[in-house]
């Protein structure tokens, strides 16, 4: 019967190692799970946070900001930039179809800034098409899938 005083213990650090596997991870192997992306959004200032899910690359809620008003928010899971749907861009559509261009990518259209995200459909150099979504501050590739 000793043994059962010790087997939550033993236990523990097995646990902490299988968990990883069950967060949404991105190319580059590195996560943020959802725990860890509603206490960042709390230091952050963001209230009442609803509906995280895990969707296009990005983690997603709706949540109320400092100045109390709802605002779609999103979450690089890799390296935890909030982006919120109230961000003002200094990029112009223009910019951002430059920015893929150089990227490599081709036949670039439908530009949107919604959510605090760039959005553009384009095709890859292997003729894929795909829709990116890139940084509002820098145009910084974020997130790409196929079309």
């Amino acid at each position: 019967m000793r043994h059962r005083h010790f087997a939550p213990l033993l236990l523990a650090p097995l646990m902490a190692l299988t968990l990883p596997a069950f967060a949404q991870t991105t190319k580059t192997g590195k996560s943020m799970t959802e725990p860890q992306v509603r206490e960042l959004l709390t230091k952050a200032g963001y209230t009442e946070i609803d509906d995280l899910d895990f969707e296009d690359g990005m983690w997603e809620t709706d949540a109320t900001s400092g100045n109390r008003k709802r605002v779609d928010v999103r979450v690089d899971p890799a390296s935890g930039q909030i982006y919120a749907e109230a961000l003002v861009s200094q990029l112009s559509e223009n910019d951002i179809k430059a920015k893929l261009s150089a990227a490599g990518y081709s036949n670039v259209h439908d530009v949107d800034f919604d959510d605090g995200l760039w959005k553009a459909e384009a095709e890859r150099a292997d003729g894929k098409d795909v829709e990116v979504h890139l940084s509002a501050t820098d145009g910084s590739i974020i997130h790409v899938e196929n079309d």
